[in-house]
C-alpha cells in the first residue's frame, strides 16, 4: 500500500508582550493584559480559523522567544492543498502564496454572530514556503513579530507576538467505500487519480437477536434500531474486522431522539484467530438537539480497549451536523506538546518520554472520516495516518469504524422518520 503526501503545519510557543502602557486610541485602546485575558484567531489560507488563548510574556526587554512547548494550533494539508499553495499565483487569486494570519484580541476567546469577540490589538501575516514540506520538516517561523503600529514618536512600542511555525510530513493512506455502507460496497485505496479495490463490506441486520442492557426497555415494541453490523474481508474474502452494534439505539422516553444520557453502541472487532473475535474499540454514539437556529447533530464518543488495561481510554469526543455531515476524526497532536526545538513530541524526531504515554501507541493524527449528512447518499472516505498502519488489519478497523459513524448517522435520526429499506428489513447474520 502507497500512501498519499499530507503536511502537518503546526503553531505553538505562543506568548504575547505588550507596551508598558496601553495604546492611547485605536484598536486595543483602554485594554491592557494585566486585567483581560487575550486570544488568536489563527488562519492559514483557505482554511478554517482556530481559537486560542494568548499567554502573557513579561515585559522585560528579552528577545528571546520563549519555549514553553505548547502547542496552539494545527492545520492539515493534503496534496491538493499544497498543490494550490504552491500554484502560480494570477491576478485574481493568491494561489502560489501560502501565509499564515494571526488576529489578537483581548477578552476571552468565542464569537458572536460570526463575529470574534474581545477588542481587536493587532493583526501579522507569516508568508510560509510549504515546497519540499512534504519530504522533510522545517521551521518556517520562529521568533517575535510586531502585531500592531507604535503609538506616535516617543509612545510606547508595539505589541509583539511570538510564535513558532513548523511543518512536516505526515503521510496517510487513503480510503474511499464505492456505496453507502449499508449496501454491501467495496472500499478502495485511493493514490492521486488512481483507484484500486482494498476491502469489501457485507451488511446485516441480526433483528433475533436481544442485545439491550440488562432491566432496558424501549419505550414502544419495535422502536429500536438493533443488531446491524459491518464485517470487512479482504480481497481474499477473509474477514478481517467488524462494526457490530451492541447496544440499540432506543429513544428516551416521551421523545423521538436518542439521547447522550443513553447512547447507542459499537463494538469495533479484529479477528483473533479460530475465527473469534476481539474488541479494539468502542463507539457511542446520540443525537445532540441543536441550539436556537442551528440543527441537531450526531453526538460520539470512542474509547480504545488496550489489551491488559482494565479500563477504556477515551481517545474522541465532539459531533458531527446531522444536516451537512462532517468529519469524525481522532486527532491526538493538540495532546502533545511542541519541543523547544519545535519538533512535536508525537514526532520520531522528538526527544519526549513515552513511557508513561496512556495512549499506547496511537499519537499525533490517527484518522478521520468524512460522512454526510441525514438523507444524502454517503459513500464515507477514510484517512489514516502511516505510524497506524503496520498491516492490511489495521487498516480494516478503521474502516469497520468509518462504516459505524456513517450508519450511526442513520441510527440517531428522529423515530418519528423512516429508515431506507436496506436498515430497516432483516438480513443474513453476519456471524456465521
Amino acid at each position: 500500500m502507497d500512501p498519499c503526501p499530507f503536511v502537518r503545519v503546526l503553531v505553538g510557543n505562543l506568548a504575547l508582550r505588550m507596551p508598558v502602557a496601553p495604546p492611547a486610541a485605536g484598536a486595543g485602546a483602554g485594554v491592557h493584559p494585566s486585567t483581560s485575558p487575550c486570544h488568536c484567531k489563527i488562519r492559514l489560507g483557505k482554511m478554517p480559523a482556530q481559537l486560542v488563548p494568548a499567554p502573557l510574556a513579561p515585559s522585560d526587554g528579552c528577545e528571546q522567544a520563549p519555549a514553553s512547548g505548547a502547542l496552539a494550533a494545527a492545520f492539515h494539508l493534503s496534496k491538493a492543498d499544497l498543490e494550490w499553495f504552491n500554484g502560480k499565483p494570477s491576478l485574481f487569486s493568491s494561489r502560489g502564496e501560502a501565509t499564515l494570519k494571526v488576529a489578537v484580541y483581548a477578552g476571552r476567546k468565542g464569537s458572536t454572530c460570526g463575529v470574534s469577540s474581545g477588542r481587536l490589538l493587532g493583526k501579522a501575516t507569516i508568508p510560509l514556503d510549504l515546497k519540499g514540506a512534504e519530504a522533510k520538516p522545517a521551521v518556517l517561523h520562529s521568533g517575535w513579530i510586531s502585531i500592531g503600529k507604535r503609538a506616535g514618536k516617543g509612545g510606547p512600542a508595539a505589541a509583539e507576538l511570538s510564535l513558532t511555525v513548523r511543518a512536516e510530513p505526515d503521510p496517510r493512506f487513503v480510503f474511499e467505500f464505492d456505496g453507502e455502507p449499508e449496501c454491501s460496497p467495496q472500499v478502495l485505496q485511493v493514490r492521486g487519480s488512481m483507484k484500486q479495490p482494498m476491502f469489501t463490506c457485507k451488511f446485516g441486520c441480526r433483528s433475533n437477536s436481544d442485545l439491550r442492557r440488562p432491566g432496558m426497555q424501549p419505550e414502544a415494541p419495535g422502536k429500536e434500531r438493533k443488531g446491524w453490523s459491518v464485517t470487512v474481508h479482504d480481497l481474499s474474502g477473509s474477514p478481517v474486522a467488524m462494526a457490530s452494534m451492541v447496544t440499540p439505539f432506543v429513544p428516551s422516553p416521551g421523545t423521538d431522539r436518542v439521547s447522550r444520557s443513553n447512547p447507542g453502541a459499537w463494538l469495533i472487532l479484529r479477528p483473533a484467530g479460530d475465527g473469534a473475535w476481539e474488541p479494539w474499540a468502542r463507539l457511542e454514539c446520540w443525537r445532540e438537539r441543536g441550539g436556537a437556529g442551528a440543527s441537531d447533530s450526531l453526538g460520539y464518543r470512542f474509547d480504545l480497549l488496550l489489551p491488559g488495561v482494565d479500563h477504556a481510554v477515551p481517545l474522541a469526543d465532539s459531533s458531527i451536523s446531522s444536516s451537512k455531515g462532517g468529519k469524525f476524526a481522532i486527532d491526538l497532536t493538540a495532546a502533545q506538546p511542541l519541543s523547544r526545538g519545535g519538533t512535536p513530541g508525537c514526532s520520531p524526531r522528538g526527544s519526549g518520554d513515552f513511557s508513561n504515554w496512556p495512549l499506547g501507541n496511537y499519537r499525533g493524527f490517527v484518522m478521520s472520516a468524512a460522512v454526510q449528512g441525514e438523507g444524502k447518499c454517503s459513500k464515507p472516505a477514510v484517512e489514516v495516518g502511516v505510524a497506524h498502519i503496520g498491516c492490511a488489519e489495521d487498516a480494516a478497523a478503521f474502516v469497520a469504524l468509518a462504516a459505524a459513524v456513517d450508519l450511526s448517522m442513520d441510527a440517531c435520526r428522529l423515530f418519528s422518520h423512516r429508515l431506507r429499506k436496506e436498515l430497516s428489513h432483516p438480513q443474513a447474520d453476519l456471524l456465521r
